[in-house]
């Protein structure tokens, strides 16, 4: 039987911390007094088959990772744990306001975008909470605009965490749709996240070079082109 997680009443507009309700697979729903109003219905951002998301989720990383995995999916009122895994990674498709706040908003609210993670347990707690806490807002009715000034006063408010050391995820499914501004997967990478005042350098973004960096707000990220798709098939030569 799955929980739902119970807002305090006093405290609808606050920040919550997502990992506590992860772990205990609780079910993510909107408070009474955010009831959603969104112009774009989180039904349309939906995956009818939970067996196909569930699929999708794990390809992410390789199966010998997402196997064992944590499983999330998307339901009408928030991410659901569908599978309990045992090594502390959690793998789900994140839907298109993963993307920057400064993002257009046809990007920003696109239906179709998909893009399969999976986190590893230093990412989980440090990271993932942040997208989760997006996809509370989203489900609340909230604007991109709304959204990217609800996030920096959650940053100010010290209730978005910076990464742990480690903290990494893993982004290599040949099955996304949108990433990277594109109409499919991109390419398979790694992503690394640091505090961006402690981001190392990598020589990112250097030609030739298969590792690219962006920050936002107070995180930093690396991504790590990797050679292969998670089912091992060769993936775009660098260029």
């Amino acid at each position: 039987m799955k929980k739902r997680f119970r807002y305090p009443r006093s405290s609808c507009a606050q920040s919550m911390s997502w990992f506590a309700v992860i772990a205990a697979g609780m079910m993510l729903t909107a408070p009474a007094c955010f009831a959603s109003t969104a112009a774009n219905s989180i039904r349309q951002y939906l995956i009818t088959d939970k067996a196909r998301e569930i699929a999708l989720a794990r390809s992410a990383a390789p199966a010998s990772l997402s196997a064992h995995a944590t499983i999330l999916v998307l339901e009408r009122r928030g991410y659901v744990t569908a599978i309990r895994g045992s090594n502390g990674f959690v793998c789900l498709v994140a839907r298109s306001w993963d993307n920057a706040t400064n993002a257009s908003s046809a990007r920003f609210w696109d239906p179709k975008f998909r893009a399969p993670y999976c986190f590893n347990p230093a990412a989980v707690r440090t990271v993932l909470s942040r997208y989760l806490m997006r996809t509370h807002w989203v489900i609340a009715g909230a604007s991109e605009t709304a959204i990217g000034a609800r996030e920096k006063a959650a940053w100010s408010a010290g209730e978005i965490k910076a990464p742990e050391p480690g903290a990494m995820s893993y982004m290599m499914s040949a099955k996304g749709r949108g990433i990277g501004g594109g109409a499919g997967p991109w390419r398979p990478h790694l992503m690394f996240y640091f505090p961006r005042a402690k981001a190392p350098n990598w020589g990112a973004n250097l030609p030739g070079n298969p590792v690219s960096g962006a920050a936002e707000e107070d995180i930093a990220v690396l991504f790590v082109l990797v050679p292969v798709w998670s089912n091992g098939t060769p993936a775009p030569a660098y260029r």
